[in-house]
């Protein structure tokens, strides 16, 4: 483990010079001149570099195992992080799952302190800026045993800003003790189409006054705790159809829609001091009609965000490796015209070495300045010099234990889990389940994988925590989509419960899902329905006995759902979103803030 020390003598005093505040201001401090002075020094390769954050395979950033090393050899021609950083000079690297990045608290901090210091004895000695997306809820990428709280909407059915700020600061404290000093969360988009399949429960809600408040709270959690916020996905998300992994969605929102709608949590966050915003694949007509995606909208990046929101901090884009940005250019324009458009970081290129060289001789070529990187370079490194990394860029394995899933953290997790879960419908005051009347409990659903490092699975993780609450409880996972067979199964194990209780997930007017839950009724055992993602289920279920929404299947809101299905904890959660009829969707079903208790 390196020692602290200050890892650049040109820049001594600049994290001191900018601390002073947390928001990103276009005023110059006193700071700024040793960042210049230490900008004029770098090479026209190394400033290129810098604007890049990219992904790479392998728990070390020295020693990965063989099929890492191939991998990176493969899609980035490097064998290891600390080669990357050689090469490229990037300035951040993005933590994932399925790279190999974060199998526990220890190794993820060993990474980002061989990471730092592959950077950091190189030349101009620059630290990184390492980061994730640890949004809570479906998007994590950093599992157990770190702290895991309810995903955005589940945290909009709370409604506590407290709540958020707790979030933040907590969540904020475990990533900084693991050497990671940027989050890509919250989810700043307004959600108000529920056929969106990528943002859906990611958001906080469809009402932008009540995201607005929530995203500003975790941001000042977040930074309180010395990890850059990112609010996403610029200039709204909201209202689309189709994912921009996949294919290229189109806003239709009028310019003044926008105002009122979309761009109310941008403009609180920014009002909050937001370290970073994130850049949306999207086409917004209303706001540009070049047809261009809003990452490569000079009128959008530059005129509204810039200009009209006045904000200066960093702005990084969504993956360059996502369709939503590459249906219209080739992959060697992409991060040029992103550049020219106001974009300061290009994230995770689908190949590092187009896009590298394409920035390079853009600017060789004239057709980007220097002086346009140098602008882009400055917040970079300011938001480097806020975070302290400069002067403290490591992890300690002390910090790691004293921080990272603590009992404490555990349990204000449990605690703010219980204060999301929404009673939608409770026929005859089934809930709270009675463990005199109701002892034997048939657990069955859905079954989705882990989406963040939970133990799962769903059914399994319910059918523990009824147990652990004095029920006899039996899980059999049926699926998404479950057959005549497997519903025959079901049904034939339900004569020999008290009660069911049954996991939805995603629920269509064709769902099997939709049968299995009508022949439990009809054998006159009362069901009850846990919408596990969308809450929009219960419009497809109104023969279900009583039905609750717990906006995500991670452990910490189904052991929450549990108990108030048992009354240990009384249901407080209110839609954050309106649920319209299945049959009429211009008529709602169940308004924002709808949620019974007892």
């Amino acid at each position: 483990m390196p020692s602290r020390r200050t890892v650049l003598a040109a820049t001594a005093g600049v994290t001191a010079a900018l601390a002073i505040g947390t928001t990103a201001s276009a005023v110059t401090t006193p700071g700024d001149k040793k960042l210049r002075s230490l900008i004029s020094r770098m090479t026209l390769e190394e400033k290129v570099g810098q604007l890049f954050v990219m992904r790479v395979y392998g728990h070390s950033a020295t020693a990965p195992d063989q099929a890492d090393i191939d991998a990176n050899l493969k899609e980035i021609g490097v064998r290891t992080a600390a080669e990357l950083i050689a090469k490229y000079r990037v300035g951040g690297i993005i933590y994932f799952t399925w790279a190999h990045n974060t199998r526990d608290p220890h190794q993820i901090a060993d990474l980002s302190n061989g990471i730092q210091r592959a950077s950091l004895t190189g030349p101009r000695g620059l630290p990184v800026l390492i980061t994730t997306d640890q949004e809570h809820g479906i998007v994590c990428r950093v599992g157990k045993p770190a702290t895991l709280f309810p995903g955005a909407m589940a945290m909009g059915a709370g409604g506590s800003r407290d709540d958020a700020h707790a979030l933040g600061r907590i969540s904020g404290a475990e990533l900084r003790a693991m050497g990671i000093n940027q989050d890509y969360s919250p989810d700043a988009d307004v959600n108000i189409n529920p056929a969106n399949p990528v943002i859906g429960v990611r958001s906080f809600g469809a009402d932008p006054d009540a995201v607005a408040g929530l995203v500003a709270a975790e941001v000042a959690g977040y930074q309180r705790s010395s990890v850059a916020a990112t609010a996403k996905h610029f200039p709204g998300h909201g209202d689309t159809a189709v994912d921009s992994h996949y294919g290229f969605p189109v806003i239709t929102h009028s310019r003044e829609l926008w105002e009122q709608l979309d761009a109310v949590p941008f403009r609180a966050a920014v009002k909050a001091g937001i370290d970073s915003i994130m850049t949306a694949h999207i086409q917004f007509p209303a706001l540009d009609d070049s047809g261009d995606p809003a990452t490569l909208s000079h009128p959008i990046l530059t005129g509204i965000l810039r200009e009209q929101l006045n904000y200066d901090g960093v702005v990084v884009t969504d993956s360059l490796g996502m369709q939503g940005v590459r249906t219209k250019y080739g992959d060697d324009r992409v991060p040029v015209l992103a550049l020219k458009a106001g974009v300061d970081q290009l994230l995770n290129p689908p190949d590092l070495a187009t896009a590298w060289n394409a920035v390079l001789k853009a600017v060789q070529d004239g057709e980007l300045t220097e002086a346009r990187l140098d602008e882009s370079i400055l917040r970079i490194l300011k938001l480097k010099a806020r975070l302290r990394l400069f002067d403290d860029p490591y992890a300690g394995r002390s910090g790691v234990d004293r921080t990272v899933g603590t009992d404490a953290h555990l349990a204000a997790a449990d605690r703010i889990a219980e204060r999301t879960t929404t009673l939608l419908v409770n026929k005859a005051g089934l809930l709270p389940l009675s463990r005199r009347t109701y002892r034997k409990l048939l657990v069955v659903g859905a079954d989705p994988a882990s989406p963040s490092g939970t133990t799962g699975p769903p059914t399994g993780v319910l059918a523990t925590a009824l147990a652990e609450l004095g029920f006899t409880a039996t899980a059999l996972s049926t699926g998404t989509a479950p057959s005549a067979a497997t519903i025959a199964t079901a049904v034939a194990a339900a004569q020999d419960a008290d009660a069911v209780v049954v996991g939805t997930y995603n629920l269509t007017s064709g769902s099997s899902q939709r049968t299995l839950v009508e022949q439990l009724v009809a054998t006159g055992r009362p069901v009850v329905a846990i919408a596990i993602r969308n809450p929009y289920d219960v419009a497809q279920l109104p023969s279900a006995t009583a039905h609750l929404a717990s906006y995500s299947w991670t452990d910490v809101e189904l052991r929450a759902a549990a108990r108030v299905i048992a009354g240990k904890a009384a249901p407080r959660g209110k839609l954050p979103v309106p649920v319209q009829r299945a049959d009429d969707p211009a008529t709602v079903l169940y308004p924002i803030g709808y949620g019974l208790s007892y």
